[in-house]
């Protein structure tokens, strides 16, 4: 499949010395960093992963130094946290457009060596699995998409059982390989089953102490848990609305896992009939299409917005002046709660639309309407 993000980073690699490709293992940033490439001649592309290419690099300076007038490409970069103030010295020696190309599966925030070696030389991207917009080109179907996730071999295996084989795979290695190598001290028995019990959270607010509690940690360790989650691109957390009306506001986040795909194999969830047919479908629905927004209005600002008295909506997206409100429903005929109207009046009034697997939308109120998931995509390409 062709990726969005591919013109982009063909941009980028000729205005910046560094580029990084950021995203979770196994989201497609080696098949679209080798398709980019060959637009460079004689480029370079080393695994780290792989010892012999690993070896390549024993002394750095040494190997990348002659490699000057070519494009390196260094996959999972991340496990050689040493290499970002080599690079630094090798971009200030001969600085120009195209030098490296870093394939990283983790945040910046985990990498903290690059923000702080390679600034003003480096631009990121963010590379997620595949979007709505992109399997839509081809012609898979959403419900599929939704069922399985968008990493490539989840999505395009060849029946449900094999897709769900492979994310329980994905899953396994994040926790036994992954995670060590980034570093972070973790007591995998205790993290694997925090991990499950946060599928059963997915679109829920994190109560804290809750949460320790039934993983048998502390109130810390459960922050840090999901902390290392989010920065790997696992999960999102969603901060409240942050806005001053003189009412009782929850304060606390909510938790969305980023790929629904994950969330479904964590709950066991093989087929299209499990999803209907379980609790979660609301929740899931819920964030399988708001994460397909946020990677849309990528400039916006995202949060909810509860009261203590139960007024909620589910989005509130904010980008300079604009305001948009967006309740997500799994339903045909989704009708609005009275809360919905309320919370709207709380903030003033802003449009708001409501999410339904419906094929076209229709209007409720003045500035409020039923749309489409691809709809509010297509309406959003302008944020």
């Amino acid at each position: 499949m062709d990726r969005t993000l591919k013109r982009i980073l063909r941009k980028d690699l000729t205005e910046s010395p560094v580029v990084a490709l950021l995203g979770p293992r196994q989201c497609g940033k080696t098949t679209l960093a080798r398709t980019v490439v060959t637009d460079f001649e004689k480029a370079v592309y080393l695994d780290l992963e792989r010892p012999s290419d690993l070896r390549k690099l024993s002394d750095p300076e040494l190997y990348l130094g002659p490699l000057s007038d070519r494009l390196v490409v260094l996959d999972e970069i991340q496990r050689v946290p040493d290499l970002f103030p080599v690079l630094r010295s090798l971009v200030d020696d001969r600085r120009r457009p195209g030098r490296f190309l870093l394939l990283v599966s983790a945040s910046r925030d985990l990498l903290r060596q690059t923000s702080e070696s390679l600034a003003g030389r480096i631009r990121y991207r963010e590379l997620t699995p595949f979007t709505l917009d992109e399997v839509s080109r081809e012609a898979v179907a959403m419900e599929t998409h939704w069922l399985r996730g968008g990493f490539p071999e989840s999505l395009l295996s060849a029946d449900d059982e094999s897709s769900l084989r492979w994310r329980e795979d994905f899953l396994r290695t994040f926790l036994e390989r992954d995670v060590p190598s980034f570093g972070v001290e973790v007591r995998l028995p205790l993290f694997e089953r925090f991990v499950k019990m946060l599928a059963h959270l997915h679109g829920q607010i994190l109560n804290w102490s809750r949460l320790a509690e039934s993983a048998a940690v502390s109130v810390p360790t459960a922050k840090h848990y999901v902390e290392l989650l989010e920065k790997s691109f696992l999960v999102r957390v969603l901060p409240p609305h942050e806005v001053n009306l003189g009412k009782r506001l929850v304060k606390s986040p909510k938790i969305y896992w980023r790929d629904a795909g994950l969330v479904h194999a964590l709950l066991e969830i093989e087929t299209l009939e499990d999803l209907q047919g379980h609790p979660v479908v609301g929740s899931s629905w819920e964030g399988y299409a708001m994460e397909e927004i946020l990677r849309t209005a990528r400039k916006a600002q995202a949060s909810y917005y509860r009261t203590q008295s139960g007024t909620e909506l589910d989005l509130v997206l904010t980008h300079g002046t604009r305001c948009l409100v967006v309740e997500f429903k799994r339903s045909s005929a989704p009708e609005p709660t009275r809360g919905f109207w309320q919370g709207l009046q709380d903030l003033g009034g802003p449009e708001a639309r409501i999410v339904a697997p419906v094929r076209e939308g229709w209007p409720l109120r003045e500035g409020a309407k039923v749309v489409s998931l691809s709809g509010l995509l297509e309406e959003l390409g302008s944020w």
